[in-house]
């Protein structure tokens, strides 16, 4: 995953890549131990030897950060594999003027969700986040991250947006969508609108719908980590 990538280093772009990949230099050992590579000259390659060397040191101390200031971001899908114990997912929802009235983390096993007028707190969040190397959403970049920020919440972690990764593979349309194109199953129940749900709890008071809203964010938080192990799979069949 993480060691099959050369597009963090200098001047190597996709294409390069692939020739790399041609030449059976599929990962950083390989690099490092061929004494000379087509078309990269003796210098250029002990600068690349050294930056290497720097990347097995950020991956041996988990140092996130690294990869994160250094890869593509359309690369940082591949810090999943070596970092899925410290990987977050997260879902926003947001009511009719854009605000967010539920948000959701979930860490594979467990999920924790805050609620407007319930728990919803800038540093409740923050600390909950700090708990985690790597962020997961699908059109985060766009759309959770800004919310978040609007709320005045730091989100400093490196992030993955599905949204990229899966219109790479061909997919297209919102979380909803692509569930259904990649056979991920949601409850018939929570298939509808997060703010029709808010607004049947305010006008009612009734918890139910408040419970049900609940419901609906963590389901797909949860979907995220089923649409993450699928597009790292797909992903990967590509390079094969």
């Amino acid at each position: 995953m993480i060691t099959e990538s050369f597009t963090f280093l200098d001047g190597i772009g996709g294409k390069a890549e692939q020739k790399l990949y041609s030449l059976g230099i599929k990962r950083w050992d390989d690099f490092l131990k061929a004494e000379n590579i087509v078309g990269i000259s003796a210098k250029r390659k002990a600068y690349y030897d050294r930056q290497l060397e720097q990347a097995k040191k950020a991956l041996q101390d988990e140092d996130v950060a690294f990869f994160a200031e250094h890869f593509p971001s359309r690369e940082l899908w591949r810090l999943y594999e070596h970092f899925k114990d410290a990987c977050c997912f997260l879902d926003v929802e947001v009511d009719s003027k854009g605000k967010i009235i539920v948000v959701t983390v979930f860490d594979r096993f467990h999920s924790k969700t805050f609620v407007k007028g319930v728990n919803l707190e800038k540093g409740l969040l923050e600390v909950e986040l700090q708990r985690y190397k790597v962020l997961v959403t699908y059109n985060g970049r766009a759309f959770d991250i800004p919310k978040l920020k609007a709320l005045g919440v730091a989100v400093a972690l490196p992030h993955i947006d599905l949204k990229g990764i899966c219109q790479r593979l061909g997919f297209s349309g919102g979380l909803k969508d692509i569930e259904q194109q990649l056979g991920i199953s949601r409850p018939q129940h929570l298939r509808g609108k997060a703010v029709d749900l808010w607004k049947s709890f305010w006008a009612s008071g009734d918890r139910e719908w408040l419970e049900l809203l609940v419901e609906y964010n963590e389901a797909a938080a949860v979907n995220l980590h089923q649409l993450m192990e699928k597009c790292v799979r797909q992903t990967m069949d590509k390079f094969k």
